[in-house]
């Protein structure tokens, strides 16, 4: 070792690693131990030889290149000073290991810069044709629905991906002058210092800690001002500002109780310790030091990145040090850093070098056209990213900030002109879509008169709360109807005045009788709290029902005071979950109530479908028997929906009647409506090779740009974390902007917050406090929470009809609104961003309730004999005509022939009957900050082990807290607030696979068998990454949480060993295929079960595993599995009838697939809205050979692409043929014999076994004697 540390290569990297060192500043809390000088070693362990240096020296070498203006280039020798310094950054930036297991949206081939081909389309952001703006005409008032623009003749959908090639190459007739062939040089030295030291996880690139490494490759010193014109030069390309040092952390309150971490690292030839999965740290809780600072306190230092692209990873093999692909178990791996190649980090420095030299063409080119001097010119452009402290920063706003108003404004300016500023802005890069920006014009009143006189009690109330003097037309129109004793659906927009439709007439029938009842249905507490609120308000200026009991009476309702609700209430505000559990079982003490109820009001209806809806429907039959019973016949219900495609006839299969009256004409008005398809740009604006940016920043800059004029703004996001990262990034956006003060008017709301938060954030949000909220599906909901201007929706929303939901929340108080649907990267998004008129122009799904469930249809008939005896020939014009089988063989008949409830279900049968999927556990989060102890708040237990792990980071209303401590036997997860720049992702698999088979169905016409029985999913968290707001992986952690398994039922169909072999010979990706085939089966299973979708699910494939290059030994069947999702163990019956047309479900299916003329699947064939991952992996043309192999037809194998396919593109097979699943026992298993009119000739392959016939494995069932 000494010998080798005397040689003047090893001496030279020894001294550059101490220059890098020195400058970073060892004693700043972003760089730990490991970025000490070090002994160059290899992976294994081994010093580096200098032969072996010298050849990475020599195949790396960079020669500084000047373009002339005739393009062509002449190279010039690289000095001496810059040899060395080069081959000392090959040598002493060698990364530290991470697994290759990298989460990413999808996996891209890398990418060359080559000159396009002639006619490739210009990339989105520099489209030279303007963005179309469609004005959509004022809606009609035929039946309620806008009249919209005339599509385009539709063309094949396309799915698009990110394109592969890099933005056409820019050429310049002028010189450049000798500061531009400096500053190149300069761009060159620090392009090539950032590349290697970003490689080092614990090296925070900032500007001290490279600027010495720059200036000896460069011989002279570097300034700020300079790196601001490289900065300048292409802005969309990096970042450079100030930062808060503590952002930067990435070990955070390392492991208490281990000695080595609080001891720190005394010998810098000792490897590291590794990584504690409890904490996620390796420099303990003195390396930071966090917890004795206060919020805003830390030092800020100046941050330099490129934001332009990534290094693909590789794994370094724990025996060899090499650079190669790992076969790892998943469960077992051990997670390291990423190791990158000598030619990954060379493509990328040389393509950052080549786009500097277009953007340097480029600007020359401009400031010829201009006739400006262009050193001049980037002097004066380059001031605006001359960074300084915010402590020492000027009260003159920059230039990018100088339209922003200095305080938000009590009147905003119109929409329009609020988008024209945008534009106008320079982060605007062409964001809208072609064909993206809609106008809907306004819509003035149309109004209606009463047929009956309202009190002038009722009249004051109306105008003093809600300052109304007339009724809207489709108001007056459904109060009329209620009047004349008809059951009333209403279906109109968003916005437009439904609630008055069921207050008025039970205040009109209260003011008549005081006895009167009335029952309020809703889905959601949040919006029962919204409308007793404004009813109460309403009483208020009512003589004689000021002091009427009106109350919530739902599980938050304390017990002592539920008696006294039930015996005086005269409005009560409750939900389904209570009318089945609570109201309907004690009908004997309900019953006061019962005999006086007139109305029943079930609001958002349109929440009421699937399986929910089923059960929903049984309770309201149960309600209306037992009002009947009790001598009340004479109940009204009114309902209120979204706009969906049949509500008259969903309100009828709902509560089982017929004298319905629908109104559906809206006469509210309305203002301008704008309509925004917004795409989250490219990395750098100009390639869009560099992929999508973060959607999530995207849309905080969006958000934070409205409010700050003004605007009142809800932000949509699908999934609870994605809605508090976006409160996390909005918070960020608004420091980076100076305006801290805004932060408290920026707030989340989403499931899981305690009631008091939520009642406190409902309340602030009502009375205007609150400029941004930023949601989840919980306000999709009407609940009144002011007047919004605008409506963000990140991502798309799973369905058309939820997007269209959420646009309505937007323009309540007649002003002009704005709604943006912020597209993601994933194709679903991508999708609609090519194809905008499906936003406008799709059809509104139809609403399906399925009463002829076994399973569910018991439970209920027994819930109702509990509640009174049942009558078959009496009770069936409630629950249909099974009743009478359904009571003969499951309940208990009396010797007067009453039915009873069956035994097994007493002593409370409502307690056996889910109605939805409800979670008894709660997690408690304690926040134990400063000696806290305060509950944040609860998590369901399913979400806990996928959010909760120690050394994870829990996000709560946009603020960063480290998991201290988790304990799942208590119940309890300590977290602690930290101020870092990084959160954590989980690293999950979900197996789902069949355990037992029940019934076999034989497909007619083929060899296959579709299989039905017990199914077992399996959700496994076995580590985590630490990502930053970028989602490059800065560490790894290895965790050990307990599996979560739970069962259903479902079925199966397994792949033909001939379909696989033929995807195999033609390279399609087989995991893409099953994917893509699930999604045409399950499409298609509500023309055949009455469903919605997510009734059905399967397991969908995730890219970053089914892409990767490397084997692994979690293999997965060959098998299209489908499951229950709700109902337990016992199913939901849904993927039972599903079982029983399987054989017309595959026909539809490739009939479908083949009749859809897109190249890679779209939403008209195989990919899904709803789709958990996507449609990340998909095959098309594999999916073609799965539906047909099935169905035993004949396959051409020459007219198959060849692939890899651009979508699924080829790696390491993670799917093997599948194995029988056995059954229960021969007299347990049915065999299904598909009877159709025309089932032709049928081929069934069988052993015999000691007499018994035998199907994979599985014993059949045998025939009866004749």
């Amino acid at each position: 070792m000494l010998a080798f540390m005397r040689t003047p290569v090893s001496l030279a990297i020894l001294a550059f690693l101490s220059i890098i060192s020195v400058n970073a500043a060892p004693n700043k809390t972003h760089v730990t131990s490991e970025d000490m000088p070090i002994v160059p070693l290899d992976g294994a362990g081994r010093i580096i030889s200098d032969e072996v240096l010298a050849s990475l020296y020599a195949s790396m070498k960079l020669d500084s290149v000047e373009r002339r203006s005739n393009g062509a280039e002449t190279s010039r020798p690289t000095p001496p000073c810059q040899e060395l310094t080069l081959s000392i950054a090959m040598a002493g930036f060698q990364a530290a290991t991470v697994s290759n297991k990298i989460v990413r949206k999808r996996k891209r081939k890398d990418v060359e810069d080559v000159t396009p081909q002639e006619n490739t389309p210009l990339p989105e952001s520099i489209q030279t044709a303007a963005t179309i703006t469609s004005t959509v005409p004022t809606k009609s008032h035929d039946g309620g629905a806008k009249p919209r623009r005339v599509p385009k003749p539709k063309q094949p959908p396309n799915l698009a991906r990110n394109a592969s090639s890099s933005s056409d190459p820019i050429t310049s007739a002028v010189p450049w002058p000798t500061s531009f062939q400096s500053l190149e040089k300069t761009h060159r030295a620090l392009n090539l210092i950032y590349t290697f030291c970003s490689t080092r996880k614990h090296v925070v690139t900032t500007f001290d800690t490279i600027k010495t490494a720059v200036e000896g490759h460069i011989k002279r010193d570097l300034q700020i001002e300079e790196v601001a014109q490289i900065v300048a030069l292409r802005p969309g390309g990096m970042n450079f500002a100030y930062v808060d040092e503590a952002m930067l952390q990435v070990d955070v309150r390392g492991s208490e109780r281990d000695d080595t971490f609080r001891g720190g690292k005394k010998d810098w030839f000792t490897p590291a310790p590794p990584t504690d999965a409890s904490v996620g740290g390796v420099t303990g809780k003195d390396g930071l030091g966090y917890g004795d600072r206060t919020t805003g306190d830390g030092e800020e230092v100046l941050y330099f990145e490129y934001v332009d692209g990534d290094l693909k990873r590789q794994v370094k093999d724990k025996k060899t040090g090499e650079a190669t692909k790992a076969t790892r178990k998943l469960k077992d791996e051990d997670l390291k850093m990423p190791v990158f190649s000598q030619k990954q980090l060379m493509n990328l420095i040389e393509k950052r070098n080549t786009k500097f030299g277009f953007a340097i063409n480029a600007f020359l080119n401009r400031c010829k056209a201009e006739s400006k001097d262009p050193e001049e010119t980037l002097k004066e452009e380059s001031e605006a990213y001359i960074r300084t402290p915010s402590f020492s920063r000027s009260t003159t706003p920059k230039p990018e900030f100088s339209i922003l108003p200095k305080s938000i404004p009590a009147e905003r300016k119109s929409v329009s002109e609020i988008i024209s500023e945008m534009k106008e802005s320079e982060w605007y890069t062409g964001q809208i879509v072609p064909d993206g920006h809609r106008v809907f014009d306004p819509q003035e009143a149309i109004y209606g008169d009463l047929n009956f006189q309202l009190s002038q009690n009722l009249v004051n109330a109306l105008y003093n709360t809600k300052n109304i003097t007339q009724l809207y037309a489709h108001q007056a129109e459904a109060i009329n109807n209620l009047h004349d004793g008809s059951h009333v659906i209403v279906a109109t927009s968003t916005s437009s005045g439904k609630s008055l439709i069921y207050q008025i007439p039970v205040l009109h029938e209260l003011e008549k009788d005081h006895n009167t009842r009335a029952m309020y249905i809703f889905p959601t507490k949040a919006l029962a709290q919204d409308q007793r609120r404004s009813l109460k308000e309403m009483m208020r200026f009512m003589t004689g029902l000021e002091e009427t009991i009106v109350e919530t009476f739902d599980g938050d309702t304390a017990m002592s005071d539920r008696n006294m609700i039930r015996d005086e209430g005269r409005i009560i505000f409750t939900n389904p979950d209570m009318l089945h559990i609570t109201i309907l079982p004690q009908e004997d003490k309900w019953r006061t109530f019962l005999q006086n109820l007139k109305y029943v009001v079930v609001d958002e209806i349109h929440v009421y479908s699937g399986l929910f809806g089923s059960h929903v429907a049984l309770i309201m039959r149960r309600l209306r028997r037992i009002c009947a019973a009790v001598g009340n016949r004479h109940v009204k219900f009114i309902s209120c929906s979204a706009t969906v495609a049949n509500p008259e006839e969903h309100f009828k299969t709902i509560f089982g009647i017929e004298n319905v009256r629908m109104t559906d004409f809206d006469g509210s008005p309305s203002g301008r409506k704008e309509f925004l398809c917004w795409n989250t740009p490219f990395k750098d604006p100009a390639d869009p090779a560099s992929g999508r940016g973060d959607t999530m920043a995207e849309s905080a800059r969006l958000f934070c740009q409205l409010i700050l004029r003004g605007v009142r703004v809800i932000a949509f996001c699908r999934v609870r974390k994605g809605c508090e990262a976006l409160v996390s990034a909005v918070k960020q956006e608004l420091a980076t902007l100076e305006r801290p003060e805004c932060m408290a008017r920026v707030t989340g709301y989403r499931g899981g917050y305690t009631p008091q938060d939520r009642r406190r954030i409902e309340s602030e949000m009502f009375e205007g406090k609150l400029m941004g909220i930023v949601a989840t599906t919980a306000l999709e909901l009407g609940v009144d929470i002011g007047s919004l201007d605008a409506v963000i929706t990140v991502g798309f929303p799973y369905t058309i009809a939820n997007l269209r939901q959420q646009s309505g929340r937007a323009g309540r108080r007649n002003k002009d609104s704005l709604s943006v649907l912020v597209g993601d990267c994933f194709p679903t998004d991508q999708y609609y961003m090519q194809n905008p008129d499906e936003i406008f122009t799709k059809p509104n799904c139809a609403l399906q309730v399925d009463l002829q469930n076994m399973l569910v249809l018991e439970g209920h008939i027994q819930c109702a004999a509990y509640e009174m005896p049942i009558r078959p020939d009496e009770d069936s014009i409630y629950f249909g005509k099974l009743l009478e089988d359904v009571a003969a063989e499951r309940l208990t008949k009396d010797e007067l022939g009453f039915y009873h409830c069956h035994e097994r279900f007493r002593p409370v049968p409502s307690k056996f009957v889910a109605i939805r999927e409800t979670e008894e556990d709660h997690f408690a989060i304690v926040d134990i900050s400063h000696g806290k102890n305060i509950v944040l708040e609860e998590l369901e237990a399913s979400r806990a082990f996928f959010t909760l792990y120690d050394g994870g980071i829990f996000l709560h209303q946009g603020n960063k807290y480290l998991v201290k401590e988790f304990n799942p036997d208590r119940k309890i997860a300590k977290v602690e607030l930290v101020k870092v720049d990084w959160t954590t992702q989980q690293r999950d698999y979900t197996d789902i696979d069949p355990v037992e088979t029940e019934a076999i169905c034989r497909i007619p016409k083929s060899l296959s068998k579709a299989f039905y029985g017990q199914i077992k999913i399996q959700q496994n968290v076995y580590g985590f990454f630490k990502v930053d707001k970028k989602r490059r992986i800065l560490d790894a952690v290895q965790v050990d949480n307990p599996p979560i398994i739970r069962f259903s039922k479902g079925m199966w169909l397994d792949l033909p060993k001939q379909a696989l072999e033929i995807m195999q010979e033609r390279r399609l990706n087989v995991a893409g295929a099953i994917h893509a085939a699930e999604h045409a089966i399950l499409s298609l299973m509500p023309n055949f079960v009455i469903s919605m979708p997510g009734d059905v699910r399967t397991e969908c494939k995730v890219g970053v595993k089914e892409f990767a290059q490397r084997e692994t030994a979690r293999k997965r069947p060959a098998r299209l599995t489908f499951y229950d999702a709700k109902g337990g163990a016992g199913g939901s019956g849904i993927s039972t009838k599903a079982f029983e047309f399987i054989d017309l479900l595959l026909k539809q299916a490739i009939r479908r697939v083949e009749a859809c003329h897109c190249h890679e699947g779209c939403m008209e064939c195989v990919t899904s809205e709803t789709c958990k991952h996507a449609n990340e992996v998909m095959s098309k043309a594999g999916s073609k050979v799965i539906l047909r192999s099935l169905l035993n037809m004949e396959i051409e194998i020459d007219s198959l692409p060849m692939g890899p396919e651009d979508m699924s593109p080829a790696g390491i097979e993670t799917v093997v043929l599948a194995q029988p699943v056995p059954g229960r026992g021969s007299a347990n298993i049915d065999v299904v014999d598909i009877k159709r009119e025309d089932p032709g000739d049928e081929v069934v392959v069988l052993e015999e076994v000691d007499g018994v016939l035998v199907e994979n494995g599985v014993r059949l069932k045998p025939e009866p004697a004749d």
